[in-house]
């Protein structure tokens, strides 16, 4: 049976990881991996994640499943943090999952259980997974103009043109904050505007908020989310815990199915535990416990918004030494977008051909789009990276 497989085509971030170990200079640059670093190139432990791990070693007396739908105080804990109190919580039915990604993946299984024919409205670009997983579920994906390469700025009214072709049933899939792989987003009087315009087509949105606290701030960056969940009927949410609180290899995420009618909320919680249990059965706990473990205790808590703080205003400042130093060695402000832009990545409008020669001959690898990921430089590497671009042509 195995003969009948076909090879599926290789990852292009993990091949450019790949090259990046390969490669045997020292001074090299990796900005293609979507892993927050710190400027040693580290991707460290939180001081809260590692209180709350040494607090749960000391208590922790089972290693039992917890339900199909993970500790309800997880849910709790992350409704309360990316909501608010912008819906009753009562209203919300929510699964915890193995990322992000299981997130994204169990609400693509919610709708198509519902709606068997809908189609999905994705960013273009958006995040590779989104698509590669639409595809192995045999739903259609429509993409909508997003972000402009000559401005690389949100082009709000290609997308709103786009959107124009939503038909009932469908699902517009959006990005909470930072998006990726752009790093663009819309504002809330954009966001308020496709709102009322899923709204009056009957459209279903679902939102993927991997970053919050990276951008503007933990409840800045809710914002969009909020006002999406309370003004339309209906919202699907997913939340990824590995960048905001670094656990990445702990695989914690959450699914969020909110509905304005309460009486919904029944039906929504047992299709979620249903897909669990298809899936994978019990979600893992051990990073949700962390979490829950530190969004409930005070002092954990503040200490880990400081840290996040740390990390978010480190990236804004590294943001804004690159657009300057490229003003200082181009005359132009041609890349000042990079300090307008939030999150992790940017996309730096420069030909496949830039990207190749910044690779081959200085040692600076990003994604062929010319997505950075804006932890991978430090104040020392900046300068660096500057200078290769001018070089390179951009």
């Amino acid at each position: 049976m195995f003969e009948e497989l076909k090879e599926q085509p290789a990852d292009k971030i993990l091949m450019l990881m790949q090259m990046y170990r390969e490669d045997p200079r020292e001074q090299k640059i990796d900005l293609g991996v979507g892993v927050y670093k710190n400027a040693e190139g580290v991707t460290p432990i939180m001081r809260a994640i590692k209180a709350a791990e040494k607090k749960w070693w000391e208590e922790e007396t089972t290693k039992a499943y917890t339900g199909l739908a993970g500790d309800p105080a997880f849910s709790d804990a992350m409704i309360g943090l990316v909501l608010g109190d912008a819906v009753p919580r009562d209203n919300v039915a929510a699964v915890a999952t193995p990322g992000g990604t299981g997130a994204v993946r169990q609400a693509f299984e919610l709708v198509k259980m519902a709606n068997p024919d809908l189609r999905v409205h994705v960013s273009d670009p958006t995040w590779p997974n989104h698509l590669s997983i639409l595809k192995h579920l045999g739903i259609e994906a429509v993409p909508y103009r997003y972000f402009d390469e000559a401005t690389c700025a949100v082009d709000f009214a290609g997308m709103m043109e786009d959107l124009e072709k939503v038909e009932a049933g469908d699902v517009v899939l959006l990005h909470g904050c930072c998006h990726n792989p752009t790093g663009a987003n819309l504002n809330l009087t954009e966001f308020k505007a496709v709102i009322e315009l899923m709204n009056a087509k009957g459209a279903l949105p679902m939102i993927d908020i991997a970053y919050q606290g990276f951008g503007d701030g933990l409840d800045v960056d809710a914002l969009a989310t909020r006002e999406v969940a309370s003004s339309c009927p209906e919202t699907l949410i997913a939340a990824s815990c590995s960048k905001n609180f670094g656990i990445y290899r702990e695989r914690t995420g959450l699914l969020m199915a909110v509905s304005q009618d309460g009486s919904k909320q029944k039906a929504a919680q047992g299709n979620l535990a249903y897909l669990n249990r298809q899936n994978y059965s019990f979600p893992p706990d051990h990073g949700a416990r962390l979490v829950t473990l530190v969004l409930n205790d005070d002092a954990l808590r503040a200490d880990w918004q400081a840290e996040l703080e740390e990390v978010r205003n480190g990236m804004l400042g590294l943001r804004e030494q690159l657009a300057s130093e490229m003003q200082r060695l181009t005359g132009s402000d041609r890349y000042g977008f990079i300090a307008q832009h939030r999150g992790m990545f940017s996309r730096l409008g420069l030909s496949p051909e830039i990207v190749e020669t910044l690779r081959k001959d200085h040692g600076i690898y990003m994604v062929g789009d010319s997505r950075i990921n804006i932890a991978g430089l430090n104040k020392e590497t900046v300068p660096i990276l500057a200078k290769a671009i001018v070089e390179a042509g951009g």
